[in-house]
């Protein structure tokens, strides 16, 4: 069905069509090829994020750091993500979510292997700061591009997946840092990691635009190329017709009120959208605080109780698993019950499981409530990023994906640096306190201002 010409008029008939042929379109084996190879450089960039955890000890080492100078260090990846998920967030609703996709993998992976020459501290903290503006900028365009290309009945599961994506990705890159530590050193840790980028970044250069973003961007002969293809695509992996186009989605984006046009920015901030973001920015960055207090120096601090530095990296690695059945756990909920309810879920046994790890006695326990500690986090991620890009409409779901993940990036930097003066003043029982107390804070703002969009066609619930 060719779309109608509304380029001097209002585009909503054009952008309730083209949702409209997405949400029917049933899920086959080309939207799947699709998501696979978002989801590879979902993990490829997720190893080389976690590598700082599994390498910080030998780092600390080689450089002679100080706490001080090692929280640093961690600091500057959550610095780069901020940067990088505001200034990608934003571009990807204003230039399209393909290009800017591309653009973010070419810089973290040229960052990586940069790092492996690093021959001082600062040299070491910019190529951490670029790896993360790399990787910051590609999760809110990943969101975006998942949330519209896969339907209503299952986005929140395959957002979840995608997610679950770095958990493998942070169990890869402790097996990486455990095997090539003793052997070659931190520096090729992240070479490898390097390399993995460039055969990604050859994958993915056929992926195509969305089509929700370019019908709300007024690009409507390409929105009608790029949905026509899919459609035949979806045709041809199905090996039948496709169903009808459901009216009642079409009338239902068609016949809300059109927006006023502002900025994407600006959009957070209207009224219909400013409680959400208020609940949004603060999830994400109670929830970070939390987590990567705890992770940038769960290492250290297994080192501190008597761990060797290759030995604290095989536990972390073995208790990281626990991330993997949470993710998939998570995936199932956010369908089955909503994502308010599965969010807070997670995010309340996560601050218990935190409190057990910190207070666990003996390697036996360590190792139970590590496990489980890890399970929740990990599915706590699945979460937030199914949740946060389906608060926003197409023309500022990236920016606010990329912002709300910005705040958490600013916990992401408090967080390492608040954790050593803790375990220094109060032991490393505390630090584990203070990350219970923020998914606890996290939690109650998803439960008291949180909307629930389960099931729901995007347009129906921002538009």
């Amino acid at each position: 069905m060719p779309l109608a010409d509304t380029s001097q008029g209002d585009a909503r008939p054009v952008v309730s069509d083209i949702a409209a042929r997405l949400e029917r379109l049933p899920m086959s084996r080309y939207q799947r090829k699709i998501f696979a190879v978002i989801a590879s450089a979902w993990l490829v960039d997720q190893i080389d994020v976690a590598l700082l955890t599994f390498l910080l000890g030998s780092i600390v080492v080689a450089f002679g750091l100080s706490p001080t100078e090692a929280g640093q260090l961690a600091a500057m990846t959550f610095a780069g993500q901020l940067v990088g998920n505001i200034v990608a967030g934003t571009a990807s609703d204003r230039f399209g979510r393909k290009a800017v996709f591309q653009v973010t993998m070419v810089v973290w992976g040229l960052a990586s292997l940069a790092a492996a020459t690093a021959w001082s501290l600062p040299v070491l903290m910019a190529c951490r700061f670029l790896i993360g503006a790399g990787v910051g900028g590609e999760a809110p365009v990943a969101q975006a591009m998942v949330s519209e290309i896969v339907p209503a009945p299952v986005r929140g599961k395959y957002i979840a997946i995608l997610e679950g994506f770095w958990a493998v990705g942070y169990v890869l890159s402790g097996a990486i840092s455990f095997f090539v530590l003793p052997y070659l050193g931190w520096r090729w840790a992240f070479v490898v990691v390097g390399l993995l980028s460039l055969v990604v970044l050859a994958v993915r250069r056929n992926m195509p635009e969305s089509p929700r973003w370019l019908a709300e961007a007024g690009r409507h002969a390409e929105a009608e190329a790029v949905m026509a293809t899919m459609e035949r695509a979806v045709e041809r992996a199905t090996g039948r017709p496709l169903p009808p186009v459901t009216p009642q989605i079409a009338a239902a984006v068609a016949e809300t009120a059109p927006a006023p046009r502002l900025s994407a920015v600006a959009t957070l901030f209207a009224p219909a959208y400013r409680m959400r973001t208020v609940m949004a920015f603060g999830l994400w960055f109670f929830a970070l605080i939390g987590f990567f207090g705890l992770n940038s120096w769960i290492a250290v601090l297994l080192k501190e109780r008597g761990f060797s530095i290759v030995g604290s990296v095989g536990f972390v690695t073995l208790i990281t698993l626990g991330g993997i059945p949470g993710f998939a756990t998570a995936a199932v909920l956010l369908e089955r019950i909503g994502r308010k309810p599965t969010t807070a879920l997670f995010l309340i046994c996560a601050a218990a499981a935190a409190w057990l790890y910190g207070n666990a006695a003996g390697e036996t326990w360590l190792f139970v409530s590590g496990f489980v500690m890890q399970f929740f986090m990990f599915g706590m991620w699945s979460c937030l990023y199914a949740y946060t890009p389906e608060l926003y409409p197409t023309r500022a779901r990236a920016t606010g994906a990329g912002f709300a993940s910005a705040f958490g990036r600013i916990g992401a930097i408090l967080g390492p640096m608040i954790v050593p003066v803790l375990v220094r003043d109060y032991g490393p029982a505390t630090a584990f306190q203070v990350g219970a107390g923020g998914f606890l804070i996290a939690a109650l703002l998803v439960l008291t201002l949180g909307v629930e969009t389960r099931g729901k066609v995007l347009e129906a619930v921002s538009h």
